[in-house]
């Protein structure tokens, strides 16, 4: 005999456990399935294990999707500092890092713990390695065929994510949910995710592996300023994981290197100063000894500088401040931390995320076509977003 509930909810990630707690809080009766041994995968690697559970700083603007106007609703109606009140109620020391990034200061497990006390006070129930075979629409609501038996719910909210991180148990289960359905979707790709170099740049750059600097990333209008690190596959570090959501294929990205210093007046000032020292230690002074060399022998500045015209030292400052690289692709799903695209949010309605065309079906967190930067943000939209159907499922 199948299982009968009022809320089923697939997917018992940051999304799904938020609906679960506010959908059990309205006396729904509410279960949660996942086909996973644990909950909260993606919350227990997160931020190096402490969880960089929000952004202080999380509105419409740092959200990617074909409409960005599209978050606005649920972001407004739950935001950073509700969640930080859950945290805070709950005991769990927190710090803000750079730029409006908020962790734990202990663990990420101690989210995932107030997250499952939440859901048990609401009275919502959890069942794991449950597999679902099969979702099938009926006069009522909603019938899920799984391993473990059959599940009838007149609300039914999808929260299985996207496919970055396979090895977590990231399935493309939400997208084929909305095809069977009839939703439009969105082109899915990798985002936040390191970017590869071809084999003969990655070749004349493999000096460099390991080397982090300061430096601003940019396509288009987009930039960001934080960290570039150096690797064996090419180019990673917070400013080209945040730029890779904007880039594509045949692209180039614009590298501006330590973008506070000066290196024209520095080489110049150098040059007037002591003319028989190389470029390569002036700009040691500001930049790793490895990248320093790296560029001055690139430009063929190896000379002292008093045999170097300021035309030359412009360049060589120049190829600091405007460096194009055109990667050869991205480290995939792998390594990417989050899913571009997904659910066509005009198939959703944005104050519930219910399906318009089917009611009683909702999708909420990644699988959606809603993509936040880096630091926090996608939680927050994780947060928001299952909030949104917790309340009206």
């Amino acid at each position: 005999m199948a299982k009968q509930v009022d809320v089923l909810i697939i997917g018992a990630g940051a999304a799904g456990l938020m609906a679960a707690i506010f959908a059990g809080r309205r006396g729904r009766r509410v279960l949660v399935i996942d086909h996973a041994k644990a909950p909260g995968e993606k919350i227990r690697i997160s931020g190096g294990g402490r969880c960089n559970f929000t952004n202080i700083h999380a509105e419409p603007k740092n959200y990617l999707s074909a409409n960005p106007h599209f978050a606005k609703s649920a972001l407004a109606r739950f935001t950073p500092r509700d969640f930080l009140k859950m945290v805070e109620r709950h005991g769990i020391g927190w710090h803000e890092k750079t730029l409006g990034q908020l962790f734990c200061n202990d663990s990420a497990r101690d989210i995932i713990r107030m997250l499952l006390k939440e859901l048990a006070e609401a009275g919502a129930v959890l069942e794991l390695q449950v597999a679902v075979e099969a979702v099938e629409k009926t006069e009522t609501g909603f019938l899920a065929r799984t391993g473990e038996g059959d599940i009838l719910s007149s609300s039914l909210i999808i929260a299985t994510g996207g496919k970055s991180i396979p090895k977590m148990g990231a399935t493309g289960f939400a997208y084929r949910i909305a095809e069977q359905f009839g939703l439009p979707l969105v082109e899915t790709r990798p985002g936040l995710v390191p970017l590869t170099l071809d084999p003969n740049l990655l070749a004349e750059l493999a000096p460099l592996s390991g080397i982090a600097v300061d430096a601003e990333a940019s396509h288009g209008k987009t930039r960001f300023r934080e960290a570039l690190l150096f690797t064996h596959r090419g180019l990673s570090g917070p400013s080209i994981l945040q730029i890779s959501s904007y880039w594509r294929e045949g692209d180039g990205i614009v590298l501006t290197i330590e973008p506070e210093v000066d290196f024209a007046a520095l080489l110049k000032a150098a040059k007037r100063e002591n003319g028989r020292q190389a470029a390569q230690t002036v700009l040691a002074q500001h930049l790793p000894k490895r990248l320093a060399q790296y560029v001055a022998e690139r430009q063929a500045l190896t000379r002292p500088l008093a045999d170097l015209g300021d035309k030359a030292l412009d360049a060589l400052a120049q190829s600091l401040r405007h460096w194009v690289v055109v990667p050869a692709g991205s480290e995939g799903y792998r390594t990417a931390e989050v899913t571009l695209g997904g659910v066509d949010t005009g198939a959703l309605d944005s104050k519930s995320l219910q399906v318009k065309a089917v009611p009683g079906l909702y999708f909420i967190g990644e699988c959606v076509d809603v993509t936040g930067w880096l630091g926090g943000y996608n939680f927050q939209w994780a947060w928001a977003s299952g909030h949104a159907a917790g309340l009206a499922a």
